[in-house]
């Protein structure tokens, strides 16, 4: 029986997927890989990854590149929208889905079935961009990948967690719950656990920010948004959002302390992320007339 792989990566786009998948120090150059719109599977013994993805995909024009113990899939959206997870639980789509297991299940070779192009050293992600941008966007992969395995097991509570609060990513999730139902408190305990186990994960920080500045802990939001900034490196286009709500959330502090101009400067930062954002347009704008004196307040 097969070993299910369950410790990779995913990011995301609108327009595309990226999957990190480790091999675990298996030569895959033989690997069986299935894909169709809704499905995505690479077999490579004794391991198995599958996904069933949660919207279709271009199967034509999606890749994966192998390199450094990591198989990096690079799938391209036939929808612009952003997903809500990467995979589907059930309902919608689901019997289609299961169909095409099935019909997959019954062909030997499962290569010659499935369109996908891999490609052991050319790049990953089929763009117009220079090489440094693609060196920094498989750099920002590899580095996320990295950042899932780099767990801290030296935590002396450690063996009175349930199994779920083991992981950074469920903290995580309950930290999000726990800040739209307004306990910011709690949502903050939730993620200094999940950062105490795992000190790589930028979005921990980011959203620890979120909750200190609805707390007023200016200073631990400004930060917990630089350590975000920090760890959001190389800038991609995968990791712009983050980026940019890491310099309002800083900006957004700086401002409340009164430092206006060091507000400004990550507003403009976050603008040039984002230059059509109106509501930061709109704030931006009213940092200057602070600091023109044409304002009273932020």
């Amino acid at each position: 029986m097969p070993l299910q792989v369950s410790d990779y990566s995913w990011q995301q786009t609108k327009t595309a997927v990226f999957i990190s998948v480790p091999l675990r120090g298996v030569c895959v150059r033989d690997a069986d890989v299935f894909c169709t719109e809704n499905y995505l599977k690479v077999n490579f013994p004794p391991f198995l990854f599958e996904v069933f993805l949660y919207a279709p995909i271009d199967e034509e024009s999606s890749k994966a590149k192998i390199g450094n113990n990591t198989i990096i899939f690079t799938l391209h959206k036939k929808e612009v929208a952003m997903w809500d997870t990467l995979s589907v639980s059930g309902g919608r789509n689901s019997e289609n889905i299961f169909f095409e297991k099935l019909k997959e299940d019954s062909i030997p070779a499962p290569r010659s079935v499935g369109s996908i192009q891999i490609n052991f050293t050319p790049r990953a992600f089929p763009t117009a961009l220079r090489e440094s941008q693609v060196a920094e966007e498989e750099e920002w992969l590899h580095k996320q990948a990295e950042a899932q395995r780099a767990m801290n097991t030296d935590i002396p509570e450690l063996c009175d967690l349930k199994e779920e609060e083991k992981n950074p990513e469920w903290l995580k999730d309950k930290g999000n719950t726990l800040f739209a139902t307004e306990n910011y408190l709690a949502a903050i305990n939730a993620y200094n656990l999940a950062i105490r186990l795992n000190n790589k994960i930028p979005l921990l920080y980011l959203n620890r920010a979120a909750c200190h500045l609805k707390l007023k802990n200016l200073h631990k939001a400004i930060e917990d948004s630089s350590k975000a900034l920090e760890l959001l490196t190389p800038p991609v286009a995968v990791n712009a959002n983050a980026r940019m709500k890491a310099h309002v959330r800083r900006g957004t502090a700086f401002c409340q302390l009164e430092l206006y101009v060091e507000g400004l400067q990550d507003y403009e930062a976050a603008l040039k992320i984002d230059p059509s954002n109106k509501i930061v347009q709109n704030d931006a704008e009213k940092i200057r007339n602070i600091i023109q004196g044409t304002e009273l307040k932020c």
